[in-house]
């Protein structure tokens, strides 16, 4: 019954934080928002920090989960363009707006639920788009700075996207990089 419950409230918490973002978020309203008690949020993860490592870690399967849908086959700029089309939707916004919160966060606290976060999505998008590199290239220097350069405009486009809402720009600019691959 408890791991049910923890998930329950892992769930309910992530969609919380996806709508309201974490920052400065404290326990108590966390616990009225996922229909909870700051008592069993403790005993079930701890503190504060236990239920948003676990809010990061339900994040982080969503985007797991998005990487699995890419077929295998697909080239760089295949899977470059069919990841761009899912960080530029609009029902995603406030996904994307959580995860730059989350990254940024690991990126000042290397003990607390962030830690690790932004090295952790580095690595599993580094992973998915060497995948799509041919298996002479994938290990080369050449290869190792291509595929950096196409997370640097897909990170870079996203953030971009974040702050202006400008879908047709920001587009446009991944489409002239992805041309030159």
């Amino acid at each position: 019954m408890t791991s049910d419950r923890r998930t329950e409230i892992v769930e309910a918490a992530y969609h919380h934080v996806v709508g309201a973002g974490l920052a400065g978020a404290s326990l108590r309203p966390l616990a009225e928002a996922v229909g909870s008690s700051t008592g069993v949020l403790r005993f079930l993860f701890g503190s504060k920090d236990g239920l948003v490592a676990a809010v990061l870690e339900r994040a982080r399967a969503d985007e797991l989960a998005f990487l699995a849908t890419i077929p295998p086959d697909a080239d760089l700029a295949a899977v470059a363009r069919t990841t761009w089309a899912w960080l530029a939707e609009p029902r995603h916004r406030n996904v994307l707006r959580l995860w730059t919160e989350s990254y940024a966060a690991s990126l000042q606290d290397d003990a607390g639920p962030w830690a690790g976060f932004g090295a952790a999505t580095v690595r599993d998008w580094l992973a998915v788009l060497a995948r799509a590199q041919p298996a002479a290239e994938r290990t080369t220097a050449a290869g190792r700075a291509r595929r950096t350069a196409v997370l640097a405009v897909l990170r870079g486009a996203m953030l971009d996207l974040i702050a202006t809402g400008d879908r047709t720009r920001t587009t446009r600019a991944v489409e002239a990089v992805l041309a030159a691959l």
